[in-house]
Order: C-alpha cells, then sequence, then structure tokens
C-alpha cells in the first residue's frame, strides 16, 4: 500500500512541475478556505473568459496580455457576488490574486437548493434530474436527533422510511421500500460498508460530520454497487481559524421518561427497557496546521448505555437484576493539505470500538444466566487518501485509496474454553442456560479501494469519466462450542437441592449435580477459519450537456463486474451495462420539469457466499443425495459436485441411548468420525449456475415551482423495478399441499415421505432413502440461493418548503409521500412458505407505507433561541396472519415441512402474506436549543429534545425486527384480532450543553 501512494505522488509531481499559468485567482471564504466549482469571468478592453476554480479554489488563465482587468464572481446558491480589479504588468510570467466571497446562510434538501439570503428567497435547480437530499449540519443541529446519530436523520426525507429490521443491528432506514442492507453508504464518496450483510461500517458521529447527501433515484454512473440508494456522509475539514465543540449529553431514562410495558432498542438496535440510561461526551477542534496550506480536524465522542436486564427463574428461587453496558468510541481525523494551485490532498482516518452486552436475564425476565453472557465487539478502521488536481484549465481529475478493516465478534464469550449447558426442570421446561454459549460468529473483513475519476469541460459538454476497483478479504469463525453442549435434566430432589444453596446469578456449570440425567450432547467438530476474496470493478462514463439554454441532457453508461457473482459455476455475471439518462428542462424562472430513466446494478452480499461455505456439507452420502436430485432433474445434471459443496462446520450430535455423562462428552476431536454421518435439518450448496447481480430500473419525473421568494413546491413520481434479488430455493422440498382443506394437516413425516429424496427418523437422526438405501450424513433440506427475486416500487412525492423571510420568525417544511411497494423476497434467506411457490409470496413489501406525512416547522422567539415541533403520521405496516395449528390438528405448521419462515406456523387458510394492515400511526417530537453567546465567536448551548410527545402508543413504524414486532398475527383477518407485542418508544427525553468556538 505505500509503494502504491508513493507511486500516485510521483505521478502527481511530474505532471504539476510542467503546469504553467499567466493568471491565477484564488476565490476564498470569509475563513480563508479555498471554494471549489466556482465560475470566474475575467474581462479587459478586447478579451472575455470564464473558468472555473479547482479543488483548492484556484482559476487558471493562460497568456494573458498585459493591461487592466476585472475578476468577477455571479451570485450563486452559497455566496453573494464579488469583483476585484488589478493589473498584469508587461513582462511578468505569473501573476495571483485573491476574491473573497461572502457567505449567504444556505441549506440544499429533496433535491432543491435553498437560499437564505439577504431577500430570502429560494432557488429552482436546473442543472439536473437526480433525485437527492441534502442535510448540512446547521439543519441536523436543529432537529430533534437521538444521540447524535446522523441516521435518526434520514427517515423524515422522501422515499426513506424507518425500516423493519433483518437483524437486531441492521441498518434502521429503508430507501425505496427494500431493506436498508440494499443501501450502499460512503463516507467522502468512498466505501463504508461493512460488506459481510451490508451495514455501514463506521457511524460517523455528527461532530465529524459537515453534511449528509442521500441519492434516492436517478443519480450519475459515478456512483453505483447498489440497486437502490446511496447515503454519502461529507466530513468536517479544518480552516484557518481555530474551530470546534466540547459536549455532553444524556438521556436519564425512567428518571423522566414515560413508562412501556414494550421494549425500545438502543442506538445499534438491541432491544432495551427500564433502567435503560445513555451518557455521551466528545471534543472536535479543527484548525490550520501551516496557515493557507494545511489545515486539520479531529472529532472524538464517546457513549456509555447502562441497561439492566431481568434474571427472573422461580423453580431456583433466583429474581435479580442483571447490569449490562455498552461502549462505543469513535475517533476521527482529517488532514487537508493544498500543495499547490492545483493539488490537493487530503488524509482520513476513522477508528471507531463498539461493547455491547449481552448480560444475561431478559428485558421482562429470562433464565440466561451471567454465566452465559456474551460481547458483541466489533472494531473498525479506515484510512482514505483522496486527491484532486487539474491537469489543465478544462481537465481535472481524482485519485483515491482507502484502505480498511472491520471485525464483527458478535458473541465474545468470558466463558470460552468450557462447556455450555441448557438446564430443564422435572417437567423439561428449560430454568437456565449458564457456561459458554454454543454459537460462534467471528468475522473479519480487510478491504481496499482504489478510485480514478476525470472531468473535462469541452464547450457545451461536460464529460465525466472514472474507474472503481474495490477488493476485500474475509475470514470467519462461525462454529458452535467445540468444548461440548449439554442438554440436562434435574430430578425433583436436585432441583430442590440446587434451589437450597442459594447460588443466585452465580450458577455455573460445576454447580450442577454429575449424576444429572443428559438428554442430549453435542460438540462442535469445526474450529476452523475460512473465507474468499471479493473483488468488485466498475468502470463509467458521462455527458451532462447544455442542448439548449433551457435544456440539460445527461447521459452516461456504467459497467460493473463482481467475481462472488460465479457463485458454484466457472464465470461471473458479465453482461452488466447500466445505462442512464435525464433532462431538466427550465420552463421559465419560476418552473422546472426534469425527469430520467436508468440501470442500477448492485454488488452481491458476501454472506450469500459464506453461508454457502459455512452451512454445506460435503460427505459422500450428501453427495449421492445431490446426485439423486441431479438424476431427477430438480439440480442442473452439468453441476460439479465438489465445486458446489463444502465442508462447512457441523456439530456431532448424541442424543439418548448414546447420550455421555454430565461434563464427560468426547471432544471435538474425538468426534471426527461422526462428520460423514451426521444429518442436519438443511445444508446448503453453490449455485452451479451462478448468480446475476440484482438490479433495478428507474424512472422519474419531476417538477418544481417557486411560488414566492421564499416558498416552494416540488412533486416527483418515482417507479423503481427491482430484479434478481436474493431467494432460497428448496431442492428437496415436499410437494405443495392446499391448507384450505380445513380440519386436517399433513404430518411432518407424511411430507417428508413426500419428497424428491424421501426422508425418514432414525433414532434422532434423518435419514435419506436413495435407490432403495438408507443414507445417514445428508439433509433433510436442501437450500440454494438464487437471484430471481423481484421487488416494484413506486411513489408521489410532494413537498413544500418555506424559508424564515426578512423579519419572519418561522420557517417549516412538509413533505407528503404516496407509495407502494410489492415484492417476493424481504432478505438473503428467505424461503417460500409452500413448495417454492414464489408467486404466492408476491405481496405488500413489510416496509410498505401507503401515506407518509413529515412537517418540520422551526420558531424563532428571540436571537440565538429554535423551537422545532416535528410530525411524522405513516399508515400501518402489513400484517401476515398465520394458522393456530391447533385449531387444525397439528402442532406447529400445517403443510408439514417443518419450517415457520419466521412465522409460528403456516399462514392463515385462504390468506396471503401480509393482507392485513396494522392501525396508522402518529408522533410529535420537539427540539430546543438555546446559544449563550460569549467572546470571541464562542458560546453555550443548552438542548432538550422530546421524542413522542403525547406519548402516543404506535404500533407500527418503528425499528423491530419482524419476529418481534407486530406484524405477524393469529388467526384470520376477520377475527380482528391483535397481540401486541411491541410498540414504538414512549415519551423519552435528551438534554445536552456544548461549548463551541470559531464558525461551528
Amino acid at each position: 500500500m505505500k509503494r502504491i501512494i508513493l507511486s500516485f505522488v510521483a505521478v502527481f509531481a511530474t505532471i504539476f512541475a510542467y503546469a504553467q499559468t499567466t493568471l491565477t485567482v484564488n476565490v476564498k471564504n470569509a475563513e480563508g478556505e479555498g471554494l471549489a466549482n466556482i465560475e470566474v469571468t475575467i474581462t479587459s478592453k478586447n478579451l472575455n473568459k470564464s473558468a472555473p476554480t479547482n479543488a483548492s479554489g484556484a482559476a487558471l488563465f493562460q497568456n494573458l496580455p498585459s493591461g487592466n482587468y476585472v475578476a468577477k464572481v455571479k451570485s450563486s446558491i452559497n455566496y453573494n457576488a464579488n469583483n476585484i480589479n488589478f493589473y498584469i504588468p508587461t513582462g511578468k510570467p505569473e501573476k495571483s490574486v485573491d476574491l473573497v466571497l461572502t457567505s449567504k446562510d444556505s441549506y440544499q434538501l429533496q433535491e432543491v437548493a435553498i437560499t437564505e439570503n439577504k431577500n430570502k428567497s429560494v432557488t429552482i435547480n436546473k442543472t439536473d434530474a437526480a433525485v437527492a437530499q441534502y442535510i448540512s449540519k446547521s439543519q441536523i443541529q436543529t432537529l430533534p436527533i437521538e444521540g447524535r446519530d446522523v441516521t435518526k436523520s434520514l427517515y423524515r426525507l422522501p422515499n426513506i422510511t424507518i425500516s423493519s429490521l433483518g437483524y437486531n443491528e441492521a441498518p434502521s432506514i429503508a430507501i425505496n421500500g427494500l431493506s436498508g442492507i440494499y443501501t450502499n453508504y460512503l463516507i467522502d464518496g468512498m466505501d463504508n460498508n461493512e460488506r459481510f450483510l451490508g451495514n455501514s461500517k463506521f457511524n460517523t458521529p455528527f461532530g465529524f460530520t459537515e453534511s449528509v447527501t442521500v441519492l434516492t433515484n436517478n443519480y450519475s454512473v459515478e456512483y453505483g454497487n447498489t440497486s437502490n440508494g446511496i447515503v454519502n456522509v461529507e466530513t468536517r475539514s479544518g480552516s484557518n481559524d481555530f474551530t470546534g465543540e466540547v459536549f455532553y449529553l444524556t438521556r436519564p431514562g425512567s428518571i423522566v421518561d414515560a413508562k412501556s410495558a414494550f421494549a425500545s432498542v438502543d442506538l445499534y438496535g438491541n432491544p432495551v427497557k427500564d433502567g435503560f440510561q445513555r451518557q455521551q461526551l466528545g471534543v472536535g477542534v479543527g484548525g490550520p496546521i501551516v496557515k493557507d496550506k494545511t489545515f486539520f480536524y479531529f472529532n472524538l465522542e464517546q457513549t456509555n448505555d447502562i441497561k439492566d436486564n431481568l434474571l427472573n427463574v422461580p423453580q431456583l428461587g433466583v429474581n435479580e437484576a442483571v447490569r449490562g453496558r455498552n461502549y462505543f468510541t469513535y475517533a476521527s481525523g482529517k488532514i487537508d493539505q493544498y500543495w499547490n494551485k492545483n493539488f490537493h490532498s487530503s488524509l482520513r482516518a476513522n477508528v471507531g470500538s463498539f461493547d455491547i452486552d449481552a448480560q444475561g436475564g431478559g428485558l421482562t425476565g429470562g433464565n440466561n444466566f451471567p454465566s452465559s453472557g456474551s460481547t458483541q465487539k466489533n472494531r473498525t478502521y479506515l484510512i482514505a487518501l483522496k486527491n484532486d488536481y487539474n491537469i489543465s484549465p478544462k481537465l481535472k481529475a481524482e485519485t483515491n485509496v482507502q484502505t480498511s478493516f472491520f471485525r464483527w465478534n458478535y458473541r465474545d464469550r468470558p466463558n470460552i474454553g468450557k462447556p455450555g449447558v441448557s438446564v430443564q426442570d422435572p417437567s423439561g421446561v428449560t430454568i437456565a442456560n449458564i457456561g459458554s454459549i454454543d454459537y460462534i460468529f467471528d468475522d473479519g473483513e480487510y478491504t481496499n479501494q482504489l478510485q480514478q475519476k476525470f472531468r473535462y469541460k469541452a464547450g457545451k459538454h461536460n464529460l465525466l469519466g472514472g474507474a472503481e476497483f474495490t477488493t476485500s478479504d474475509f475470514s470467519l469463525l462461525g462454529a458452535g462450542n467445540s468444548y461440548g453442549y449439554y442438554t440436562v435434566r434435574l430430578n425433583a430432589q436436585q432441583l430442590a437441592d440446587l434451589k437450597a444453596k442459594n447460588i443466585g446469578a452465580a450458577l455455573d456449570i460445576n454447580d450442577i449435580p454429575s449424576d444429572v440425567q443428559v438428554i442430549q450432547y453435542k460438540v462442535d467438530l469445526d474450529q476452523k477459519v475460512f473465507g474468499v476474496r471479493q473483488n468488485v470493478f466498475n468502470i463509467y462514463a458521462e455527458d451532462n450537456f447544455k442542448a439548449t439554454d433551457k435544456l440539460d441532457i445527461n447521459l452516461g453508461v456504467r459497467y460493473d463486474y463482481d467475481n462472488l457473482s460465479k457463485a458454484g459455476d466457472t464465470k461471473g455475471d458479465r453482461n452488466n451495462i447500466g445505462p442512464r439518462f435525464s433532462f431538466n428542462y427550465k420552463i421559465d424562472d419560476k418552473n422546472v420539469i426534469r425527469g430520467g430513466v436508468g440501470r442500477f446494478y448492485d454488488k452481491i452480499k458476501y454472506s450469500v457466499t459464506s453461508d454457502n461455505l459455512q452451512f454445506s456439507g460435503n460427505s459422500p452420502n450428501f453427495k449421492k443425495e445431490l446426485a439423486e436430485l441431479q438424476r431427477l432433474g430438480i439440480l442442473d445434471k452439468n453441476a460439479n459436485l465438489d465445486r458446489i459443496t463444502y465442508p462447512g462446520n457441523l456439530r456431532a450430535i448424541y442424543e439418548q441411548g448414546s447420550t455421555p455423562g454430565y461434563l464427560q462428552g468426547k471432544s471435538s476431536a474425538e468426534s471426527q468420525g461422526n462428520r460423514d454421518f451426521q444429518s442436519n435439518s438443511n445444508f446448503r450448496i453453490k449455485n452451479p449456475n451462478g448468480y446475476q447481480n440484482p438490479y433495478s430500473d428507474q424512472f422519474t419525473l419531476g417538477y418544481q415551482r417557486k411560488l414566492a421568494d421564499n416558498i416552494l413546491f416540488d412533486v416527483d413520481l418515482v417507479a423503481s423495478n427491482t430484479n434478481d434479488l436474493y431467494r432460497i430455493t428448496n431442492l428437496n422440498s415436499p410437494p405443495p399441499f392446499d391448507p384450505k382443506q380445513v380440519g386436517s394437516v399433513r404430518t411432518t413425516a407424511n411430507a417428508n415421505s413426500l419428497r424428491p429424496v424421501p426422508i425418514k427418523t432414525v433414532n434422532g437422526q434423518f435419514v435419506a432413502t436413495v435407490g432403495g438405501q438408507d443414507l445417514s450424513g445428508i439433509a433433510r433440506d436442501v437450500y440454494m440461493t438464487e437471484t430471481a427475486g423481484k421487488a416494484r416500487y413506486a411513489a408521489a412525492n410532494f413537498s413544500f418548503i418555506k424559508t424564515k423571510g426578512e423579519g419572519e420568525k418561522f420557517s417549516y417544511r412538509f413533505s407528503y409521500t404516496l407509495s407502494s411497494i410489492k415484492d417476493d423476497t424481504e432478505g438473503i434467506n428467505v424461503r417460500a412458505q409452500d413448495a417454492n411457490n414464489w408467486a404466492a409470496e408476491y405481496a405488500y413489501g413489510d416496509n410498505d407505507r401507503t401515506h407518509v406525512i413529515n412537517a418540520l416547522f422551526t420558531y424563532y422567539p428571540i436571537k440565538n433561541l429554535t423551537l422545532t415541533p416535528a410530525m411524522l403520521f405513516q399508515s400501518g405496516q402489513p400484517i401476515t396472519r398465520y394458522a393456530i395449528a391447533s385449531q387444525y390438528g397439528g402442532v406447529t405448521d400445517l403443510n408439514g415441512n417443518g419450517e415457520s419462515q419466521g412465522l409460528p406456523a403456516d399462514i392463515q387458510p385462504g390468506e396471503t402474506r401480509n393482507n392485513d394492515r396494522l392501525p396508522s400511526a402518529t408522533s410529535f417530537d420537539f427540539s430546543a436549543k438555546y446559544r449563550l453567546t460569549l467572546k470571541n465567536k464562542s458560546g453555550i448551548e443548552f438542548s432538550a429534545d422530546i421524542y413522542n410527545l403525547l406519548n402516543s402508543t404506535n404500533l407500527t413504524g418503528f425499528a423491530s425486527t419482524r419476529s418481534a414486532s407486530n406484524q405477524i398475527q393469529p388467526g384470520p383477518k376477520s377475527s380482528n384480532v391483535l397481540n401486541i407485542r411491541a410498540a414504538g418508544p414512549p415519551r423519552q427525553f435528551q438534554f445536552g450543553v456544548r461549548y463551541v468556538f470559531g464558525n461551528f
């Protein structure tokens, strides 16, 4: 990596050694920072030339004769006009002048440029048709945002909603109705995805955030690696003035919060309840290292959570609170270097450390003792070197490189190195889990990224071209407990004796009597680390040209290739060519129409590849089962069985009759002989035909109208057709079963006998019948990921925006979205409810909302005081109704396939997935901030935020995993029964104090 960076620097130095100019106009703001992309015009008696400023704020003009000149900059969205007179004497080879622009307080939102200048006017976007939202740090600062987490502000934008979570830590926003794992997360335009599942790698805190841009539809070919949206965080830079903050923020918790019977979630998506508290503190500072040349900005933020669980086991006389803690540390630094008029570099580093306790107990009571507790430990760093430079007055370029690391240790166990135990009472009810847990997931990811971009201006054409290469090396330790895991059952006397000892929360494996009955013993056969390398290559070109004075056209094309698309094939998906087109037509100064169409390709989720390795098997008997599926025409007859299978992580399981004495089980090494004969409920195989990269075809049409100088109306019509989404087909599924046969169910034994490869159970072990021979070491279900899913999203977005006019005391933003999302798969592990019938799965998506209304109103009663109430209305999310199996003579499911697909049983007969609705939800938040002004641009800011001000009980529209939400309900839709399992957070408070200095 060092050699690569040094090589780039050497190339740049060679380029600039030969760059010559006659005149340099340095355009700066009041803080002395160079301003990029500002059009500068110079005029004299017989000359008129224009040129844009480069990244360091320099506009270059060559071969100018001597004489008097005027350099001018017109008024723009962010800066007032200015000009300067100067003279170039005869014989002077170089001349440099400075032009300082005064700033307008401005922000951009929802692809609209809003200007709070002297006239407090709004400006229509007359450039492109991208559906993009921009939030500046000043906007973020006024919003009631929890825990300084900037992503908590994004759901207030069109095409974005709070997401149902596929897992606790999943991204909490859904763009275009799709899961957040399909979003591409960037920092300063560079990769910020943990590429295993797709969450952001580093959660950039507010103190290091300059702005956030969300691209939802029809954006430039410069951005890709997603079939959906992009969230890009621009980071802060230092300037010639020292600026910064020191803050303390607290959520006191139950002392002031309203009570609720339901759990909320912490900032990382994990459920919490009464007793939860949050304390945050941090510092940020920036300024010059060398004035006008070298600048720095540094930010450090620390978050500490306190959370209590309840350990409640009446059979053992245990009723205790178990305290846990979360620690989140974010450190960020950035150095900007302006080498000369043509060359700017920035070096950024982000380091994150997150420790999240799973301390034992449960939110309302649980039987996980602290000895079985664990901590989720995440460690990450990103180091990026960005270089932007001018090769000529018309040609500029960027060369960027980043290296990053992410470790996701999901369950770091304090008791690692010893067995775990599940303890039952005499009736078979589990009353305690103790010792080391039977679960390991420790993922490491090293990623390197290289970007090269060129921009060339030729008359009416602005050309863009570039390439990007990202390579990631993965290593995963995914396994169970290699020291063994016991399920034991106490008799009445043993239970009474154990209770009498009054051990309490300190109960551990050695406290269990040695002669206890062992119901089951299992031991993991593997403690190996495995992984592959993912390489993603992108190349793109685009022309943004002014066809007429009123019409701007954008034409682009992008090509993407991901080597993981080959899966079990020998070659990958190589035809991912994505054309994009858009236009912007200016009817007049107050009206604009814009629109476009484009194709957007996604990268392959590494977890799909990883799961096909970890959960596979390659025993001789399993390959015989696969060969039988080939003979039946279910599995491709040309599939190479060695290529599509892998010796995954298996457990040797000893059922009753072969169980050892307590703590006397065979070791992992001693159990290796079980490997080829250990069956499983399912094994996964690689798709022998490879994957198609998921893609979307996006269509947009928009209109903007300036109703008054400071009021703007905006409407966008959006459609996104997404194809080739991930889903899992079961190659050994039982045939379809009609659940309308009320009063009867298909037994598991009957369903297993009807599978293509018949399955039966012998001594607790699955056995397959192939050619009249019974085979162990097989799988009941054979899972294979295919990219054949689809989603259809359509929306109409309407917005009114009013800025604070001269002498006025308020501003507002109002938006309404009418939308629909239908799909047949929600994530990477979705299976059809019955016999791979995907047509029956196509329904409203989990994140569907018919209506979403967002309203923000900011009142400025006196100087330095802002009061911001915020309202969010959401239509209810869909409900899937499941059958109460006992009413049909069953126990768990109706069709006997042994799978519930996230439901307690199969879907209610006569109904379909997501065919019912939760009631709508309305919540009000409130933020108040007052800054006490001190000397030298410093001040002390006091803040109070209230969430769910009216303490509404909202049953929909909050971040929760689907299995813990209200989106699955028992019985038919006509019953109108709602079993309330969760609700949005009750009224909660957050208080802060902040010392700021400089232009922060």
